[in-house]
């Protein structure tokens, strides 16, 4: 089993407060696709992180279980992190303008990903650079390699920072929103290109995300997230018939072309979902 949560909890503290972002989440995740949905502030990103070790100071997590390959990533130091972070596990960031060195050529980026955990010369870190963009489907991968991320276009950016964390060659690929930021078409393209990779690889990678009928289409199973619990999970060809009020609620927001509404329903949330 790659990851083992049970009872994640994390809370943020002030001198005067204390606020619970995520309230007992347990999970388990083999080689497979794990789609994490949910609205903004649910706890679905924040779990992730709690994963990686990559949560700012005044976060406190406590969990029975938080372990990656049977390595407890709540006792674990930063140098062993460092063993999981990138080299195990990649992490694909929404936005790669806020993820990429402005300053440093792609290829240079890459390269640095790649020797930092393969350890080969200069020239063998260029190579496989090159053949990482080849392998994300960018056409003419040298070009690229030589060029800034401000010349480049969203789409393309986040294949090169797909790219980046596949130098590794990573056992679990984490995607938080890879395509918030690309339109209808470039983000087909991306989801396309991950599935490609991971089932290629044999990789297991937990997708966050906002759009339900995109995973359900595109994942193993579900797990529905709602102000840091777990209302739900089911497999993903069943989302569609999922029983919860929660999911019914959000199902029912999405707009439909075969069936338009002059106005879509506003979700009811109910108290008694937070109930443990």
């Amino acid at each position: 089993m790659l990851v083992d949560i049970k009872n994640l909890r994390i809370a943020f503290e002030t001198r005067t407060s204390r606020f619970e972002a995520v309230r007992g989440i347990s999970l388990q995740l083999s080689k497979e696709k794990l789609g994490i949905v949910g609205e903004s502030g649910s706890g679905k990103s924040l779990t992730a992180r709690a994963l990686m070790k990559l949560l700012p100071s005044n976060a406190k997590i406590t969990a029975d279980t938080l372990s990656f390959d049977g390595i407890d990533v709540l006792k674990a130091g930063e140098r062993d992190m460092r063993q999981i972070r990138g080299k195990r596990a990649g992490f694909i960031l929404q936005d790669p303008k806020y993820s990429l060195n402005p300053v440093k050529t792609i290829g240079s980026q890459i390269a640095e990903a790649w020797r930092t955990h393969k350890r080969g010369s200069r020239k063998e870190a260029a190579e496989a650079a090159i053949d990482l963009l080849d392998q994300v489907m960018i056409r003419d991968p040298r070009a690229v390699a030589k060029s800034y991320p401000h010349e480049v276009s969203g789409g393309m950016g986040q294949r090169i920072m797909i790219a980046m964390m596949l130098a590794p060659d990573p056992e679990l690929l984490i995607a938080d929103e890879p395509t918030s930021a690309l339109d209808a078409t470039v983000q087909a393209e991306i989801l396309r290109l991950i599935e490609d990779l991971v089932s290629r690889r044999g990789m297991g990678l937990i997708l966050i995300s906002h759009d339900l009928p995109l995973v359900s289409h595109f994942c193993d199973r579900v797990m529905v997230m709602y102000s840091g619990r777990v209302m739900e999970e089911l497999k993903a060809s069943e989302l569609m018939h999922a029983q919860h009020a929660y999911t019914r609620g959000l199902l029912d927001c999405i707009p439909s072309l075969t069936h338009p509404r002059d106005r879509l329903p506003v979700l009811n949330r109910d108290a008694g979902w937070l109930n443990p």
